[in-house]
């Protein structure tokens, strides 16, 4: 069985690093949401205008087709996505079981890090409206928070946890 997890949260929040560490721990092919955005997506952002949803609903059937390919093939993959809605959510998941990893933390501490990256197309002033979008895990998602409060490897291993949990509790049904 193939176990598709999906680390979600707004931008800065450590997906991408958090993400590739899952990958590199359980063998999972690992996949930048932000490689499947369409060159217009990437412009917008770039000049700090927030996507709207129809920028959006292509580029998550893309990932989504990504992972469903990937599983007809017998891999597991680990994407970095956003996922803010519930709707984005829904698209990613489609015939497919995901688990959602949200990586969670306060603005102040996310645009923090913002301001420290360099070389993202995201610029910081963007991080209001990701939060002003952001829709938490809802009851009855499969899903897990965790706050990013603590080292990267204390994310990572929190994160490989919840993910390992959910693999047994898959296993044993």
């Amino acid at each position: 069985m193939s176990v598709h997890v999906v680390i979600m949260g707004v931008s800065g929040c450590g997906k991408t690093t958090v993400a590739q560490a899952v990958a590199d721990r359980l063998g999972l092919v690992m996949a930048e949401g932000d490689d499947f955005h369409p060159k217009a997506n990437v412009e917008k952002m770039s000049h700090g205008i927030p996507l709207g949803d129809e920028d959006r609903w292509p580029w998550l059937r893309i990932i989504n087709e990504w992972m469903i390919d990937q599983d007809r093939q017998g891999k597991g993959t680990v994407v970095s996505c956003s996922a803010l809605k519930k709707a984005y959510r829904d698209v990613l998941r489609h015939d497919l079981d995901v688990l959602f990893v949200h990586l969670s933390g306060s603005q102040e501490l996310i645009g923090t890090r913002l301001a420290k990256r360099t070389g993202h197309y995201m610029p910081p002033s963007l991080l209001p409206s990701q939060f002003a979008d952001l829709q938490p895990l809802e009851p009855g998602e499969n899903g897990v928070e965790i706050g990013i409060e603590g080292t990267p490897e204390q994310v990572e291993d929190q994160a490989l946890a919840a993910v390992r949990d959910y693999l047994a509790k898959q296993q044993a049904e």
